[in-house]
């Protein structure tokens, strides 16, 4: 199973004195079960970019693919598209809206056409698998912390089903504590069901402890696409674009050009500790 993109282009507003290009030639293919990160700074394209892959937002020419199928041909069924690749917009829970937590995360699977006792069913097991708490399905939803509404909203894309999980600055606006128990969740997600996640952030630190594979986007192209450690490695090239790399590959770095022997592509601060373990071994 897999989203594939040919010569995506994207232009805003064409034909007008407004027109922008937000996308350029993207050729990509995301795969079932993967960990992708997309990253790149504001106005870059990366939220244009997610909006094309269930079809929300239609390219200006080229072609999207799920499984080898072309959304873009004659009598495409897009629900069911949408279905399988569940998008989460920045700030969720603005989209909220039932008397109750429960109702809210219903929604999805109702207008799937499944019948009241299989919706609760799959409400449940979303609500459950986000980490909200059993008392909290019978209360509203705008009673609830920002980081549970937050998760309430993820579940109730969840409760849809999706093959790939698609998610567009899941903790904007929350605090470390919460951000770090949101990106958690998704990341224990993606292991126990084996969901495809589509992670778009602007921390660098994020991507590069959950995700593994990185897209860098700069002026609506695809500038790297690769595994985390060779992406930071042009830790140089990303500063030129204004990103940069995770403080830890900057510490490894110049740890190394002091002579210490070290690896420079670890990801974490654990990561970072063995190889400064081993280095030092090395030199003594």
């Amino acid at each position: 199973m897999s989203i594939r993109l040919e010569n995506i282009q994207y232009v805003y507003s064409q034909g007008t004195a407004y027109e922008k290009q937000a996308l350029r030639d993207i050729n990509l293919q995301i795969n079932d079960g993967e960990f992708l990160g997309i990253i790149g700074h504001t106005g870059s394209g990366k939220s244009t970019l997610i909006q094309h892959l269930n079809g929300l937002t239609k390219a200006t020419s080229g072609n999207i693919y799920f499984n080898d199928e072309s959304i873009y041909q004659s009598g495409y069924n897009l629900k069911n598209l949408r279905n399988k690749v569940g998008l989460v917009f920045q700030y969720p829970e603005h989209q909220l809206f039932e008397e109750t937590v429960l109702k809210d995360v219903c929604f999805g699977p109702k207008n799937q056409g499944l019948t009241e006792e299989e919706c609760e069913k799959r409400a449940k097991e979303a609500l459950e698998l986000v980490g909200i708490a059993e008392e909290l399905y019978i209360r509203s939803p705008f009673e609830l912390s920002g980081g549970q509404k937050r998760r309430v909203a993820i579940a109730g894309v969840l409760a849809m089903e999706p093959d790939f999980l698609v998610l567009d600055e899941p903790t904007a606006g929350l605090d470390p504590r919460g951000r770090d128990e949101i990106l958690d969740q998704i990341f224990y997600l993606h292991q126990r069901k084996e969901l495809a996640v589509i992670l778009v952030s602007h921390s660098m630190e994020d991507i590069a402890k959950y995700a593994g594979r990185i897209i860098v986007m700069n002026r609506g192209k695809v500038l790297y696409d690769d595994e985390p450690g060779k992406v930071f490695s042009h830790y140089k090239e990303l500063e030129k674009v204004g990103l940069g790399a995770p403080q830890i590959t900057y510490v490894m770095n110049e740890l190394k050009g002091k002579g210490l022997p070290v690896q420079t592509d670890a990801r974490t601060v654990e990561d970072a500790a063995k190889e400064i373990i081993k280095g030092l071994k090395r030199k003594s």
